[in-house]
């Protein structure tokens, strides 16, 4: 054997043999009990960041219970991102002096898939560079043809079963994307914003929103405020920077007395809870802010003025016309800001689709209160419940090229709505929605979407998925939908199991963001340490579902454990006497090894069993550098011969139990032992030793 351990000579060869003998597929144990994971598919507009390489994971439970004789399924896919992809291919376009509006439709769509298939294959790469045993023959993206279909099939679904609406509401708008987005998906900022404390006829209300003031068709008091009863009802005469007008004060019990002086104006095209009150009392929509984030003709002298600086010139004009009576400079409140380009979010009003989600998501809630879910770590729940107690109507309209355009005509004579599973109406007068899928709805199906467009009766063994594992940042976007969507669609849950990892933030612990420039590539991890190395330092020491800084010196500590395997190989493996013996001693320090190796192959068994990885890793790490290496083999020199057959013994059954986590060096060195079975891989668990 070499001096020391190359991973060089050993990754690739390794992960090559693997996929080729097809030890990835299920069919590898075709008469064991199903054991299903859907990879979580990558955004395909680039490369892996490394909170992939928390898809160590997923590798470990699948590896593990392969070894068990189960047939594992571990799907890969990747997700065309709609809204991301478009955003990273802008940026691309901008660079070239281009833009989006440069290209019709259907050349800007080709342009981007292109684009995507390009970038497809790098992370593919680097999935196999990380030892993820996935099975390369089922691989699904979420745009083919076949995946497309089920979606469009379970759009119609939800239509006909009345769930899928569309409807006038208010949505959250990027002006400078051009689309909407659903709540869950607006980031919320606390900013320090000036409230103006302005006068509409007698009453004085407050506001942070001058330049909405155009769209104001009410004045509302809670109908319990004894301050403004013989206001209520009353059409109060007001002046206002455009001259005088006429206002009707209201009583909803959505104002809230506390805020401000108690009243507040009423603008149902531009605040969510404003809407809400306008349909309460058939209040006009007066939209005054426009798509392009500019106010429009209703605004008078201050259209064409974006709302940042319409706000300061109507603060401007009404300071001088006494219409304003203070102003507290230092209010602070949450401002909605898209995700992607920090723009704050204009609540506009848009004809949309939705998805009416109350029903959805009281079952939701019921298959984890019955335990028909489990959600690890179990302290999530109460936020898995938080999220689907306050959900509203789930926007799933996107205003961009990418993605899977929506099966709805409009006829262009009636105004009438026609949906189907993709195909289009008899008849001229249909026209296409030109509107696409939020991306969170082809993915909320990505459970049964997958198996059901995979090999002849996938869906029926491999459904419901054993575990869903990812982000616990993606609980809201993601993981109460596939259930939503999975329970409507097939009448089953999607998976059993749920487990949230936390986030890898930076060595000094912080978010990693392109922004930030911190982002660290697995890669160079990989290359730099082993693959091995980093899958071990992503688990060890750090328990599961807990964020962890990227930690240099774990690292480099994986790595000596590394090499400290290679060195015992080395002791091991190329001692052969000829008079060494060939059956297990019963020297005392023989026998307690063996019981020592015994305690820890269970305790690592159970760990794997409550999803407790860095208990099992720090078993293993425990018991292989200091009770059998630093203790064991130091007890050894003096009587090789006779104690070689349980250094070898104990040496394969460690490789078997790290195998999971240090796939590369553990099968590197299983393969140097003797074996009395055939095999040509690590393929059993240990689950008794003599």
């Amino acid at each position: 054997m070499d001096k020391t351990y190359d991973q060089t000579k050993v990754e690739a060869k390794w992960y090559k043999f693997w996929e080729e003998k097809g030890f990835f597929k299920p069919e590898v144990n075709p008469d064991g009990k199903p054991y299903t994971i859907i990879l979580p598919p990558p955004n395909a507009n680039g490369a892996l960041h490394f909170g992939h390489a928390m898809y160590t994971v997923e590798d470990i439970l699948i590896r593990y219970h392969r070894m068990k004789g189960e047939a594992s399924l571990w799907l890969p896919g990747s997700d065309h991102a709609g809204f991301e992809t478009q955003v990273v291919f802008e940026k691309q376009l901008e660079k070239e002096g281009k833009s989006r509006f440069d290209f019709d439709r259907k050349t800007l769509y080709q342009m981007i898939w292109d684009f995507v298939q390009n970038n497809k294959g790098t992370m593919e790469g680097q999935l196999r560079k990380l030892g993820f045993s996935l099975d390369w023959s089922r691989q699904k993206f979420t745009l083919d043809p076949e995946i497309v279909k089920i979606v469009y099939k379970t759009f119609k679904q939800m239509f006909d079963a009345g769930l899928a609406y569309r409807g006038l509401r208010l949505v959250n708008y990027c002006t400078r994307h051009g689309t909407s987005f659903s709540d869950l998906e607006v980031l919320y900022e606390d900013r320090t914003t000036p409230l103006y404390y302005i006068k509409y006829g007698p009453l004085i209300l407050a506001t942070t929103r001058l330049e909405t003031k155009f769209g104001d068709t009410a004045v509302a008091v809670h109908p319990g405020d004894s301050r403004y009863q013989k206001y209520i009802g009353q059409t109060l005469d007001i002046e206002t920077v455009l001259g005088p007008a006429k206002i009707k004060v209201i009583a909803d019990k959505a104002v809230d007395p506390e805020f401000g002086t108690g009243v507040i104006k009423v603008t149902p095209a531009h605040a969510m809870v404003d809407f809400e009150i306008g349909e309460r009392h058939d209040l006009e929509i007066r939209q005054v802010i426009g798509f392009d984030g500019k106010l429009n003709e209703k605004a008078g002298k201050f259209a064409g003025l974006r709302v940042k600086e319409a706000r300061v010139a109507i603060a401007k004009e009404m300071l001088e016309k006494g219409l304003i009576e203070k102003i507290d400079e230092n209010y602070q409140n949450r401002v909605g800001v898209c995700y992607k380009c920090g723009t704050v979010i204009e609540p506009l009003p848009m004809e949309q689709w939705f998805i009416k989600v109350a029903t959805l998501a009281k079952q939701a809630v019921e298959n984890v209160k019955k335990g028909e879910i489990k959600i690890y770590p179990k302290n999530w729940e109460v936020t898995y419940f938080h999220w689907l107690e306050k959900l509203k109507d789930w926007n799933i309209s996107r205003q961009i090229v990418w993605g899977m355009q929506i099966p709805a005509w409009k006829n262009k004579k009636t105004g009438q709505w026609q949906v189907t599973e993709g195909e289009a109406p008899d008849g001229p007068d249909w026209e296409q929605d030109p509107d696409v899928f939020d991306t969170w709805f082809s993915s909320a199906q990505w459970p049964f979407a997958t198996l059901q467009a995979g090999q002849p009766g996938d869906f029926d063994k491999f459904y419901p998925t054993s575990v869903m594992e990812t982000g616990y940042d993606i609980l809201p976007f993601w993981v109460i939908r596939m259930i939503m969507v999975g329970n409507f669609v097939t009448g089953k849950i999607p998976f059993k199991d749920v487990l949230l990892h936390g986030k890898i933030l930076d060595p000094l612990g912080k978010k990693m963001s392109k922004s930030k420039g911190n982002v660290v590539d697995p890669i160079e991890i990989a290359n730099q340490y082993g693959a091995d190395a980093l899958r071990m330092a992503l688990m060890y020491g750090n328990a599961f579902g807990h964020d962890q800084a990227l930690s240099h010196s774990k690292l480099q500590a994986m790595r000596n454990f590394t090499n400290k395997l290679w060195n015992i190989g080395r002791f091991i493996i190329d001692f052969k006497p000829e008079d060494a013996a060939s059956e297990i001693s019963k020297h005392e320090d023989d026998q307690d090894i063996l019981n020592q190796l015994n305690k820890t192959t269970a305790a690592a068994t159970k760990a794997l069993d409550t999803y407790r990885f860095h208990d099992a890793s720090g078993s293993l790490y425990e018991f292989i550098w200091h009770e059998f290496a630093d203790k064991y083999i130091e007890s050894t020199k003096n009587r090789r011969a006779e104690a070689q057959p349980v250094l070898e013994y104990v040496f394969r059954t460690c490789l078997e139990l790290l195998h999971p986590f240090m796939p590369f060096i553990t099968e590197e060195l299983w393969q140097k032992l003797p074996h009395k079975e055939e095999s040509i891989m690590v393929s059993k668990w240990p689950e008794k030793v003599i």
